[in-house]
């Protein structure tokens, strides 16, 4: 129960007519709303009150233990993004998924944006000749004292940097892998600062993505696509669409549509008995971590 939890995923919770809040779960805090309120999951299980579901908000360093738990008990599990920390634990609670039954969720929120959906419908029948993604943002503003975005496996720069990437193998036509990256880690964390990777797609055509986590003032979260039948451009994290300088899509507000969108298609895999498991996006950060050249830069200090 983090500072998502509390500013989206309770708020999306509440305007879903398919899904009710039950209880909560934290290491700390209190109940919300008078509901059941408990340390850990066990704690739940153990409890007499009735899950059909989880969604779990924790990093990703402590999520497999949690979610399999979760299956374990029959309940259909909805995971924050990044899924885990590694590709092989996501897997692994793929597959326990599909032995009990249950529903497994891997939510990309930046997916939900308004303009991305438009933005996919309108490369689909063109030819992208370049990209470039600029995902620039201060830390300090939105990870307040969060060490564990600094410790292995919590991503770094990625963590944001992964939104980018999770619209990007969303909306491109081609699929895309990494060729070279650079990553800044400062020398008193384990995590990038700053990245700059190079993809290519399959065609052949380059990718460039530019990450860093010191940007003050404006903040940049764009994905530019140059195309043969004119240039289209998604910012502000997905929710502007502008084609040829022509604003085509906007919506100002902080993640608008994102979790609502998450809890309508949570309900849908669950009413269908599937799963939504994508891993591309985190497929790309472990390559580009794999192919990367670390850059030790000065120490980062909150």
């Amino acid at each position: 129960m983090g500072k998502i939890a509390h500013d989206q995923h309770l708020p999306a919770i509440a305007g879903n007519a398919d899904i009710e809040l039950a209880a909560t779960v934290s290491r700390s805090g209190e109940s919300v709303n008078g509901l059941p309120f408990f340390r850990n999951v066990e704690e739940l299980a153990a409890s007499d009150v009735t899950v059909d579901a989880v969604a779990l908000c924790t990093p990703p360093q402590v999520r497999h233990a949690i979610a399999m738990f979760c299956i374990e008990q029959g309940w259909h599990v909805f995971m924050e993004k990044p899924p885990g920390a590694t590709l092989a634990e996501v897997a692994a609670l793929d597959e326990a998924a599909k032995a009990k039954g249950v529903s497994l969720f891997a939510s990309w929120h930046s997916r939900y944006a308004d303009g991305v959906e438009p933005a996919r419908a309108w490369l689909a029948d063109r030819t992208v000749t370049a990209a470039t993604i600029t995902w620039r943002e201060d830390v300090r503003v939105w990870h307040p004292g969060q060490d564990w975005i600094w410790e292995p496996g919590g991503f770094g720069v990625f963590d944001p940097g992964i939104n980018a990437l999770s619209i990007a193998t969303r909306i491109l036509p081609k699929p895309f892998f990494v060729e070279t990256a650079e990553l800044d880690v400062p020398s008193n964390r384990a995590a990038p600062i700053a990245a700059r990777v190079a993809f290519r797609d399959t065609a052949g055509t380059a990718i460039d993505i530019d990450l860093d986590f010191r940007q003050e003032g404006p903040q940049h979260w764009d994905i530019e696509v140059r195309t043969d039948a004119g240039t289209l451009l998604l910012s502000k994290g997905g929710s502007v669409l502008t084609i040829d300088g022509k604003e085509a899509l906007s919506h100002d507000g902080d993640l608008h549509g994102e979790y609502p969108g998450l809890y309508a298609r949570f309900a849908e895999i669950v009413r269908a008995g599937e799963s939504d498991v994508d891993v591309s996006p985190l497929r790309l950060v472990a390559d580009a971590f794999l192919r990367g050249r670390h850059v030790t830069v000065e120490p980062f200090v909150e």
